[in-house]
């Protein structure tokens, strides 16, 4: 990538699939014909799809917030764990904003939150870098139908369920408002200017390499 072009963060709600990660070793992380029915006959129909990200299998439907960032981190910190933190923090400062304390657990990389049942994880990250331009990113469940984490070991995580911010609170919440408050938190954890285009403008931009590398261009579809 051109040292010169923004940084991009791409977000989205509304795709359903469940994608697997280059941790996935044996097929029995998905129950075998159940769950690809289920997941496939369901409305909004789902669909597997094998990525190059970190990570186990998980799942993204409408209700969840996906961030997709790319990022030169030559232009920042080449350190892939480090990367792995920062989203982790935007995600954490986005959940105080709605009045619940998430964390972190060594070795399970995510955002968990403490409830009756005992942990369980809110949001999810897995990423993918070549030559330190990072591609995949970071699920946050707002409103998310979570019986389709019961059809899958999400992450491979044996014994951990999945939450929502919906269900954390047990009230509704605006995925618009959440979109908006991990926007602002991604620009003020890597230190950008958020300004929001349109897929044509983004295009645009691109397009003429612009050479602003203080701004931060989020599209939002």
């Amino acid at each position: 990538m051109n040292p010169a072009m923004p940084t991009l963060l791409y977000i989205d709600d509304d795709a359903a699939l469940a994608c697997l990660g280059t941790a996935v070793e044996r097929v029995e992380r998905v129950p075998e014909a159940g769950t690809r029915a289920l997941l496939e006959a369901a409305p909004p129909a789902g669909i597997y799809h094998v990525t190059n990200r970190g990570g186990d299998i998980t799942y993204h439907g409408p209700g969840q917030v996906v961030g997709y960032p790319i990022l030169d981190l030559a232009q920042h910190r080449r350190d892939v764990r480090w990367y792995v933190e920062q989203l982790e923090e935007v995600m954490l400062r986005a959940t105080v904003d709605f009045g619940i304390t998430g964390k972190r657990i060594d070795g399970q990389h995510g955002v968990w939150v403490d409830t009756s049942a005992g942990e369980e994880k809110l949001a999810a990250l897995g990423v993918h870098m070549s030559r330190w331009i990072t591609s995949h990113g970071f699920a946050y469940n707002v409103s998310t139908d979570l019986r389709y984490f019961d059809l899958i070991v999400p992450c491979g995580i044996p014994g951990k369920h999945v939450t929502s911010l919906e269900r954390a609170l047990g009230h509704a919440v605006s995925t618009q408002q959440v979109r908006e408050s991990l926007s602002s938190h991604f620009g003020e954890v890597f230190e950008h200017k958020l300004e929001n285009v349109s897929s044509d403008h983004l295009t645009e931009i691109f397009a003429a390499q612009v050479q602003d590398t203080d701004n931060v261009v989020a599209a939002t579809v």
